[in-house]
Parts: structure tokens; C-alpha cells; sequence
């Protein structure tokens, strides 16, 4: 547990508490009347009920879209089936500014439906809401298949027999089974709708403002920190309470049912209701799924070939914007997220094998700990680089390791998830005869731990990798000009005028895109079993 803890000390805990400390202080006196003062303005009110209730309702829309589809994927079995979990899986591991990207090519000033029908949605909450559908439908989907997929269709098939209609043996039966991984998924859609940030601020405009947005803009454009403080400490709160929550929904799903094998409950679709059940799923995923990336695409094509690619390695054309050719941004992130990705491993790695070691309240904490930077604001985290490691022995403010360091921090909770389930369901019994045939605890964990975690490890290597590539919110404080980040660089055209900007950034994005979508598709090859599910 040293070293994970030593590393959120340093590159966590440190730089959030001297923002804080920079917000709340003054004259070495804590000033907390301004947790009043700041909450009573109108406009901080209108932030926090509009970063509420859009989280409430991306999350209900995103049940309501993705539960068909969960049920497809768990129960039906037909062509394409690994092909399409794959598809509804790469919105998530894409980077935010990505999706605001690809929806802005869909939605916004002359995207597809503009052109088509003269209809712009861009600085609507409606465009908020789809992106976030779109972002969070493989958590749904994965979450809830993957529970479902598994439950004994027997138990329903035996209601039936009792002479329990159809919906009222699933309403009993199954939606009970269901609840925990529901109320999981339904929890984790609104956590990462609540802390949105690269969405709303490309697709929301300077009318809609969450918490994650109005940090940002307090810190980078007002320099107003005390307002930050105060906002960064209310989001940790309030992710702090849905964290918990989660975490007590987690265990009653992991000791509440009996489990089966989900290859014996898939079955082809039968009748008409289920085959249009089936297609009706598969218009939804290409019209929320794959019509945007498509359009970003054919954006980034710009009716004109490949011009705005080849525009991407020139720097004259884009003097006013960077300081080297945009291209030089693909190197970078990749450089970057190898670097953080090795270091997630490491840092996440320990840190489950602890978990599995030990128990009680104070590893519970340390579980805990290692989810805090989902919840907190990544715009506090960035300029809290700037501003505590700037000085011996830690001066890192030039250093091209800042940024891995800050896509790490993101990167640990993914392969913590990744691996814990794993580690956990390896018979402690295999280490036990290992040590008493000679072997020390290094060489029983190369011998027995590590080849039945392998798989699992690659697995975590894939989403740290993808989820590092796209970091943004902290990223675009301590990115230098000369070393941009491909999001950062994204958001750069995007923020100037000019169809040659805005055609570049949709080539940027499209290799991001494409990147992740490899990355995924890789690991979905690699992962059989079932691990590490949301």
C-alpha cells in the first residue's frame, strides 16, 4: 500500500489541498464564510441546479435508451453479437472532446442535420443529453448485460409455470435480481454526467455551465479562487456520497444471486417481437452510435480529400494557433499515455494486489481513495500542478513527465477495477502449496498469480492506455504550446475561427478516434472472460 498511497499524497492530495488552501486562506486564517457567500449568488445556484438535473436527466435517458439493449446483448445470441459490444463500448474510452466534437458535426452550424433540414441543436441542453446517451450507453449495456446474462432464466421460466404472466414473472423474478446492477450503472452514468466537462464546454456554449465547466472558468479565466475552492469542495462532496453509494450497491450484487454461465442463457431471437426487438436495438446504435462518428468522419474530409490532414503537418498554416505542426500532437500522446499507462500499472497494480491481502475499515478507505480522482475536479488537479510542483525536490513545472503523471492519476481507478476481481477469485490455496514447496512470495507470484492475471493485466493496460490518451481537463493547464496533447490540440482549433480550424480538428479527433476504437477492439479480442466489468 506505500507506494499507491505515496503517489496520491504527492500528485493528488497535495496539489487539490493547496488550491483549496489558496481559495479558503487568508492571512493563514480559513475564511469558511465564503462557502456562504459563494453559494448564495444567483448565478453559482443556476450552475449547481443545472449540473443536478442534467445528470438526472442524461441518466434516465440513458436507461431508457440502453436497457433494450442490455437485454439483447444478454439474452440474444446471433451474428455480429462481439462485434456490436464492441461498437457500444467505444464511446466510453473515447476522449470528451472526441464526442463534443462528433456531435458538433452532427448537430451544430453546418453539420448534418443544418444542412438537411436547417435545424441546429448545438447550445441546447438537448445536445448535452444526446452526447452524454451516447458517452455512457456501454455502461448500461455492460453493467446490467453482464449481470443479466447470467441470471438463471429458469427462475422465470418457473413463475410461468405458476401462472404468472410474462410481465409480472419479470417484474418479480428478474427486475429484483436486476436492481443492484441498475442502481450501479444508473450511479455511474450520473457521476460521470455530473463531473461532464469537455461536452459541455464545446457542445453547451456560455449558456450552460456544470460544476466541472464553472471551475474551469473560475480558475483559468477570473482567477477567482476562493469560488473554485469552494465549487471543487462541493463536487468531492457530492461525488464522495455517489461513490458510497455505489460502493454499497456493488456488494449486495456480488453476494445477493446465483450465477450461471452466459453462454447457456443466449439463445436466437424468436417470433416477430423479439427479431424486431433485436432490430429496433440496432437502429438505435446506429443512429446514436455510429451516425456521429460517421459524420466526423466524412467532416473531416471536408468534400475536399485529404486537405486537412496534410494541413495538420504544416505549421505555417497554423502559426496563430501552435507552436509546432499539429501532428506533432499524435507523438506526443502516444509518448504520453505509455508512459502514464506503465505507471497506472505499477501504482494500480500494488494497489489491488493489496486490496486482496488484506480488509477491514482501513483498506475500505484506501479503496476509496483510489476512485477520489473520478470525482474531483481534474481542472483543480492540473492548475495544483502548476502551483505546488514548481520547486525543489519536486520541480516538475517544465518537465514533459507532468503530464503522464496527471493521466495516470485517472488511469489507476480503471486498472484497480480492471484486476481486483481477478486477483480476488485466485485460490489463495495455489500460493500456499507454492510456499510450502520451497518457493518465495516473489516466485509464487510469478509462478501462480501472475500467468492467471496476464490477461487481465493487458486488459487494464488497454483501458489505462485509451482512458490517458484522451485526458483533457488537466491536461490543457499544464500541456506546454510546444508539446500539445491530441484533446488539447482539438480544442485549440476548435476555440478559432475558419473552416480550415475546424476541418483540422475533425481530422484530429478522427485519429483519436480511430486510436481508441483499435485499442478497444484489441482488447475485446484479448478479454474471454468475463473481468473486470464496469
Amino acid at each position: 500500500m506505500a507506494v499507491p498511497v505515496a503517489f496520491f499524497a504527492v500528485f493528488f492530495a497535495y496539489p487539490v489541498a493547496a488550491i483549496v488552501g489558496r481559495g479558503l486562506k487568508a492571512d493563514g486564517v480559513w475564511q469558511f464564510g465564503r462557502f456562504g457567500e459563494v453559494l448564495a449568488r444567483p448565478e453559482i445556484r443556476d450552475v449547481l441546479w443545472f449540473t443536478l438535473w442534467q445528470a438526472l436527466a442524461s441518466t434516465a435517458l440513458t436507461l431508457l435508451i440502453a436497457l433494450p439493449g442490455a437485454y439483447v446483448v444478454a439474452r440474444f445470441d446471433f451474428p455480429g453479437k462481439q462485434v456490436l459490444r464492441a461498437v457500444v463500448t467505444v464511446p466510453f474510452v473515447l476522449p470528451t472532446v472526441v464526442v463534443g466534437t462528433a456531435f458538433l458535426a452532427l448537430l451544430g452550424r453546418g453539420g448534418l442535420l443544418d444542412e438537411l433540414w436547417g435545424v441546429r441543436l448545438d447550445t441546447t441542453v438537448w445536445a448535452i443529453l444526446l452526447a452524454h446517451v451516447f458517452f455512457n450507453y456501454a455502461v448500461v449495456v455492460r453493467t446490467v448485460g453482464g449481470l443479466w446474462a447470467q441470471l438463471d432464466p429458469r427462475q422465470e421460466e418457473a413463475a410461468r409455470v405458476l401462472g404468472a404472466s410474462r410481465f409480472a414473472a419479470w417484474r418479480r423474478v428478474t427486475l429484483p435480481a436486476l436492481t443492484p446492477a441498475v442502481a450501479a450503472a444508473a450511479l455511474m452514468v450520473f457521476l460521470f454526467t455530473f463531473t461532464s466537462f469537455g461536452v459541455v464546454q464545446i457542445l453547451g456554449g456560455p449558456g450552460f455551465s456544470t460544476l466541472e465547466v464553472e471551475i474551469y472558468r473560475q480558475t483559468a479565466q477570473l482567477l477567482a479562487l476562493p469560488t473554485a475552492a469552494v465549487l471543487t469542495l462541493v463536487q468531492f462532496a457530492a461525488v464522495g456520497a455517489i461513490l458510497a453509494v455505489h460502493a454499497w450497491t456493488v456488494r449486495r450484487r456480488e453476494r445477493a444471486l446465483k450465477l450461471v454461465d452466459p453462454a447457456v442463457t443466449a439463445r436466437r431471437p424468436r417470433g416477430a417481437g423479439q427479431w424486431a426487438l433485436l432490430a429496433g436495438v440496432l437502429l438505435s446504435v446506429l443512429l446514436l452510435v455510429l451516425l456521429p462518428l460517421a459524420v466526423l468522419v466524412e467532416r473531416s474530409l471536408g468534400g475536399s480529400g485529404l486537405a486537412y490532414y496534410r494541413a495538420l503537418a504544416s505549421a505555417d498554416a497554423n502559426s496563430g494557433t501552435f507552436l509546432v505542426a499539429p501532428i506533432e500532437a499524435i507523438g506526443n500522446s502516444l509518448r504520453y499515455a505509455l508512459v502514464a499507462t506503465l505507471i497506472a500499472l505499477v501504482v494500480g497494480g500494488l494497489a489491488a494486489a493489496a486490496l486482496t491481502r488484506r480488509a477491514g475499515r482501513l483498506v475500505r478507505g484506501f479503496d476509496a481513495l483510489l476512485m477520489l480522482p473520478l470525482g474531483v475536479s481534474a481542472v483543480t488537479v492540473g492548475f495544483g500542478f502548476l502551483i505546488t510542483l514548481d520547486k525543489p525536490p519536486l520541480d516538475l513545472r517544465t518537465s514533459w513527465i507532468l503530464v503522464p503523471l496527471a493521466q495516470a492519476l485517472v488511469g489507476v481507478p480503471f486498472v484497480v477495477r480492471t484486476m481486483l476481481p481477478v486477483l480476488r477469485a485466485v485460490d489463495a490455496r495455489l500460493r500456499e502449496a507454492a510456499a510450502v514447496l520451497g518457493a518465495s512470495p516473489l516466485r509464487a507470484w510469478r509462478e501462480v498469480d501472475f500467468p492467471l492475471v496476464r490477461r487481465a493485466l493487458l486488459v487494464a493496460a488497454g483501458f489505462a492506455f485509451a482512458v490517458s490518451l484522451g485526458e483533457f481537463g488537466a491536461t490543457v493547464f499544464i500541456a506546454r504550446p510546444d508539446n500539445p496533447t491530441l484533446p488539447v490540440a482539438v480544442a485549440r482549433l476548435l476555440g478559432r475561427s475558419g473552416d480550415l480550424n475546424y476541418g483540422q480538428a475533425m481530422a484530429l479527433s478522427t485519429i483519436l478516434m480511430l486510436v481508441c476504437a483499435v485499442s478497444l477492439l484489441l482488447l475485446e479480442r484479448i478479454r474471454t472472460d468475463r473481468s473486470g466489468e464496469f
